[in-house]
């Protein structure tokens, strides 16, 4: 996996069930497998790649330290290019919902690995699987855990700095230059570009962008934690790091 430096900025049960359709040629296929996590009753569909079992969408578990998209702050809308200033913007409350309901909550590092907020600036030591915020049986991945799929993906489809168009959702995401910013999703990832926060209220980049989490930290500098990064505007799913108080996304993988 290739290194991104854009992001470095200012006791449950599961019911488990599977939901078959109808092919348009009248035969059955499988369509996705499913799980309630039972914390709030949310269902979440997940999907096998290779060895790994990944959520097949973005968290959305709602726990103090999380927002949804625009959420108690100011979204990007644009450039004033005049006075070469970016102008923000306050959502309302149904579309801040719409957000969540679309891409999940954000989180801070510390909250996504569900520890005390003073370790966004500090170290802390983690070892093996790291539940955090996800449901019993999932955990946050680490950054060898999120090389493992991308690597995958890459061998999969005999090339390199790929795996974004074979892991991005098939809609919601920009175009870049007149070209569709979506993917194939081959494997049922969905991943859609959720944009980021920071501790300042304000929210960039739904559309553009999408940033997700790992349990591993920044071995330079102990603010930061490493995570996945997919752009609009080229196919790669590129490693990246930034400052753990930023708000980003949250995918988790099962432990086996």
């Amino acid at each position: 996996m290739k290194t991104n430096h854009f992001l470095l900025a200012a006791g449950v049960s599961l019911a488990l069930a599977f939901t078959f359709s109808c092919s348009s040629d009248g035969g059955s296929k499988l369509e996705e497998h499913t799980f309630v996590d039972i914390r709030d009753n949310k269902t979440y569909a997940y999907v096998v790649i290779g060895s790994q079992t990944w959520m097949a969408e973005n968290l959305n578990h709602a726990v103090a330290g999380s927002k949804c998209y625009g959420g108690d702050g100011e979204v990007y809308g644009g450039l004033n290019e005049e006075a070469y200033e970016r102008i923000y913007i306050t959502l309302s409350a149904a579309e801040v919902r719409a957000n969540c309901a679309k891409y999940g909550r954000l989180y801070d590092w510390a909250t996504a690995m569900n520890i005390a907020s003073t370790y966004n600036g500090s170290s802390y030591p983690v070892s093996g699987k790291h539940q955090g915020v996800c449901p019993n049986n999932w955990h946050i991945p680490s950054d060898d855990e999120w090389a493992t799929l991308i690597n995958y993906v890459e061998s999969q489809g005999g090339c390199t700095y790929c795996a974004g168009n074979y892991l991005k959702a098939k809609t919601g995401w920009n175009a870049y230059e007149g070209i569709s910013g979506n993917g194939l999703d081959t494997y049922g990832f969905s991943a859609l570009p959720g944009g980021d926060g920071n501790s300042y209220g304000y929210f960039n980049d739904a559309g553009d962008y999408g940033n997700w989490w790992s349990s591993s930290e920044y071995e330079i500098d102990s603010d930061a934690a490493y995570g996945l990064f997919m752009g609009y505007d080229y196919e790669d799913a590129a490693r990246s790091f930034g400052y753990k108080t930023l708000l980003l996304s949250v995918r988790c993988v099962q432990d086996w």
